[in-house]
């Protein structure tokens, strides 16, 4: 008896739960392909193992044929009659013969323990992805395992998934031993073992979280339009409601605001803003940069650019810290949007910059004649333009000829922006 293949398979039999039949039939079949090693070249090599003893044979076949050439494959039909009697051997047929090498029974056990590993490790990737090739977009709950410089590794029960440095939220920290929820992102069936992908910093995550939280959603009631997220920061989604009768946003938002609260807790505090959807994209704006309060919109299709106009002290709300409210309203409705404090509402000394920048950015003024045209009232071309030419030539530091100069300039820049607006 092969003592140490019956320990490997006794092992198998009792912590594993596999039969002897697929020990033996997954050892036989690596052996094939080991065999060869140790035999050498031969003719449709077989493996046999005895179920109850475990002990190994190996055959092989030869052909019958009038002159040998290939020993280990062929022999003569003299000699077939000789060593194999009771049978009329013809040219042409296979004589399975017994090749077992003496050392086979430890490259068996060895075989034996790779190749059932192996097996393990394939159908426990095959489980997995069984287990969660349906599951590609859900949520799933798993315990922080440990790290990988910047990955995180996450057990989720009969699996780990892979949380990429990437899919991180970067305001997040996390411990390990903490059990938290992620969205299944990805399932790579090829990686070794199968690779599930997991994530926090995905839009997707909030969408999904929206639809276990808000039932409206997830029975369709509710539709959601878009998101538009920065993980860790701030995120804003856009609500339809199916149903006239049901408010989107009060519906996410819940009683109290409960239901929007919960989701808050669960992204670590990131702050969410619920927004109503509307095919009209100055509505949609609005809605997306509240609560600033707007003074007007101006949609220039050809540049898919909102411009949006507010008061002073609403300019800084309407952009938010670092720009990110106007950066989400972007990203939420597919359209530019260019914020800008309405020109009626600035101060004296900001009307003299800008008309200083005005025309010191016409050729032939520059801005040191610029500056001294504003300081003696003209703010525009048209003023200049207006002006008689003696009137120029009082300007401060100005004479005639530098007057004429001022003149030609404002008239060429004065025909190139009226040309442009005729086209």
């Amino acid at each position: 008896m092969n003592n140490e293949l019956l320990a490997v398979f006794e092992y198998m039999e009792r912590e594993r739960k596999l039969d002897r039949e697929t020990l033996a039939e997954l050892v036989e079949s690596s052996l094939q392909v080991a065999g060869r090693k140790s035999i050498g070249r031969v003719r449709d090599l077989r493996v046999e193992i005895n179920r109850k003893t475990l002990e190994i044979k190996a055959f092989a076949s030869i052909q019958v044929v009038d002159f040998v050439r290939n020993r280990a494959e062929e022999i003569s039909v003299g000699e077939a009659q000789a060593k194999y009697p009771g049978k009329n051997y013809q040219l042409g047929d296979l004589i399975e013969i017994e090749v077992t090498p003496r050392n086979f029974g430890r490259i068996a056990a060895q075989t034996a323990k790779q190749a059932i590993i192996q097996k393990l490790r394939m159908a426990e990737k095959d489980k997995v992805f069984a287990a969660y090739k349906d599951h590609v977009g859900a949520i799933v709950t798993g315990t922080i395992r440990r790290f990988d410089r910047s990955d995180v590794i996450v057990d989720l029960g009969d699996a780990e998934g892979l949380m990429p440095s990437k899919e991180r939220v970067p305001s997040e920290e996390y411990q390990m031993g903490d059990r938290i929820r992620f969205l299944l992102l990805n399932l790579d069936a090829q990686a070794q073992g199968t690779q599930l992908t997991l994530s926090r910093a995905n839009p997707d995550f909030i969408k999904k979280l929206f639809e276990l939280e808000v039932s409206e959603i997830a029975d369709g009631t509710v539709e959601i339009k878009g998101i538009a997220r920065e993980a860790g920061f701030r995120t804003k989604i856009a609500v339809h409601s199916n149903d006239e009768k049901v408010d989107p946003v009060g519906a996410c938002v819940g009683l109290r605001g409960q239901r929007v609260k919960n989701i808050v807790r669960e992204l670590s505090g990131e702050k969410v803003d619920i927004v109503k959807w509307s095919t009209d994209v100055k509505t949609f704006v609005t809605n997306s940069l509240a609560p600033a309060k707007l003074l007007r919109l101006e949609i220039e299709e050809a540049e898919n650019t909102v411009r949006v106009i507010v008061e002073a002290e609403q300019l800084s709300l309407a952009i938010g810290k670092k720009g990110q409210n106007a950066r989400l309203t972007a990203k939420l409705t597919g359209w530019k949007v260019d914020i800008q404090k309405d020109e009626n509402d600035i101060t004296f000394e900001e009307r003299i910059t800008r008309a200083t920048d005005q025309l010191a950015a016409v050729e032939g003024i520059g801005r040191d004649h610029a500056a001294k045209l504003v300081g003696a009232g003209f703010l525009t071309l048209e003023g200049i333009l207006a002006a008689d030419i003696q009137d120029l030539v009082d300007v401060e530091g100005f004479d005639a000829d530098i007057a004429e100069q001022v003149r030609a300039a404002a008239e060429a820049a004065f025909e190139r922006e009226n040309g442009k607006a005729a086209e």
